[in-house]
């Protein structure tokens, strides 16, 4: 199964409303079925999703998903992305937002070098909304993670008895900056040493009328 993955603030576009905040999550497992998964960093088996067990969140795990400028290097791979359509099956009477994104990976950026992690995601029929942007600047090399979130009031949810796929956006970028790249490799990853990094989605539900 294909994915991967990212947030953004949209208008909803409902002639139903959802009517109650905060509701607890369905007691029903969730599925999510994969659509399409499309870009550099998700090439076809790279990558997985999963939903926990209490329904509140889901995650996109990437095996070979890394943006990487200097020695090694190809004319394309400064710069990786990944879009992900997921079908997410809801019990009848609820729909869903995402209220938070957790991005992890690891990144070796030299002295001068620069990385960047962006994210955003839209259900279909929303036009595409602007990236949320993490830069990192080097000399850096550890682990990172971002959080996106969104206020209470801001969450775009699924309007309620329609099908529309939720549309995840994601993208790495690696700058050699001030470095020098026929000497030195800067590279920024969603994929951690152990062959895989998870990226988590967290649930927002409502009940639907």
């Amino acid at each position: 199964m294909l994915s991967a993955v990212v947030a953004a603030v949209m208008a909803l576009s409902s002639v139903v409303t959802p009517h109650s905040w905060n509701t607890p999550p369905p007691p029903d497992k969730i599925v999510i079925d994969v659509v399409n998964a499309n870009g550099t960093g998700c090439p076809a088996g790279t990558s997985a999703v999963a939903v926990s067990e209490d329904n509140t969140a889901f995650t996109v795990t990437y095996s070979t998903y890394t943006a990487l400028v200097g020695v090694g290097a190809g004319p394309l791979d400064a710069r990786k992305n990944c879009q992900i359509g997921l079908r997410v099956h809801v019990p009848q009477g609820f729909t869903y937002g995402i209220a938070q994104a957790d991005y992890r990976g690891f990144a070796h950026l030299e002295r001068g070098a620069t990385g960047l992690e962006r994210a955003n995601y839209y259900f279909q029929g929303n036009s595409p909304t602007a990236y949320v942007q993490h830069p990192l600047t080097g000399p850096f090399e550890d682990d990172w993670h971002f959080t996106d979130s969104t206020e209470v009031g801001a969450i775009v949810f699924k309007p309620c008895g329609e099908e529309r796929n939720l549309n995840i956006n994601t993208e790495l970028r690696a700058a050699a900056g001030t470095s020098d790249p026929k000497k030195t490799t800067s590279f920024v990853t969603m994929d951690s040493t152990d062959g895989s990094i998870t990226t988590v989605y967290h649930f927002a539900w409502l009940s639907c009328p």
